[in-house]
This record gives structure tokens, sequence and C-alpha cells, in this order.
């Protein structure tokens, strides 16, 4: 009887293991593409909320430009924007971007850092649980 409950202790105490390293690889990933887009948050692969391209003022400029006529087509609006308005719209929007990518970023970087350590914790521990039942074996 004693040696089934040893043999369900180890399946229970490697499965902890494998999901340790599951976890630890993916979070790893995540780390890594947290790291990349906080240190260039304006090429990050997430665009919260924007519906422009904000890599530059001039390719944000040429994206509102063509939405415009559809605005003014659906509502019946005539809306015209100076180079000024245009550019503070730009750069608020470019603002957004920036701060939402930098939060969200570090956001990840602590959940990823904390498991991480969770997972090893959780690996090294049952890990060595493993080793004490193998020596009784």
């Amino acid at each position: 009887m004693e040696k089934s409950q040893k043999i369900g202790a180890q399946v229970y105490a490697y499965t902890i293991c494998l999901v340790a390293v599951i976890t630890f690889l993916i979070s790893v990933t995540n780390l890594v593409n947290a790291i990349i887009d906080i240190r260039d948050p304006l090429y990050s692969g997430s665009n919260f909320g924007g519906t422009s391209n904000i890599a530059s003022y001039d390719i944000y400029r040429m994206d509102v430009l063509k939405s415009l006529p559809k605005v003014e087509e659906s509502k019946g609006i005539n809306f015209a924007t100076d180079e000024r308005t245009l550019k503070a719209m730009y750069e608020a929007e470019k603002a957004h971007k920036v701060q939402s990518v930098i939060h969200n970023s570090q956001r990840a970087i602590t959940i990823g850092v904390l498991l991480i350590l969770i997972a090893s914790m959780l690996f090294i521990g049952h890990w060595r649980w493993i080793q004490k039942i193998n020596r009784q074996l």
C-alpha cells in the first residue's frame, strides 16, 4: 500500500514540475515581448484604442485625411482641420499610445517575473520532494 502512495506522490510531483516548466517558458516569452514593447512603444504590436497609425505625423495625417470624407458623407458634417489642430490630435494620440504601452508592459513584466519566481519555487520544491521519494524506494 505504501508503494502505491509513493508512486501517486511521484506522479503528482512530476505533474507539478511539468506545469511549472510550461508556465516558466510562457512567462519568459511574455516577459521578453513586454521588454521589447517598452523599449519602443510607438512600434509595439498593440494598438490600444487608436484608429490611426502614429508611427509618424505624415502617416497619421494621411490616415486622418482619408477618413474625413467618410465622416462627412455619413453624418453630413463639414469637418476641416488646420495643421495645428491635426498636430495636436497626433501628439495627444501618440502620448496616449506611449503611456498605454508603458503601463501594459510594466504590468506584463511584473506578472511575468512573479510567475517565473513562483514556477521556479514550485519546480525546485517538488523536484527535491521527488528525489527524496526516489531515495526511499
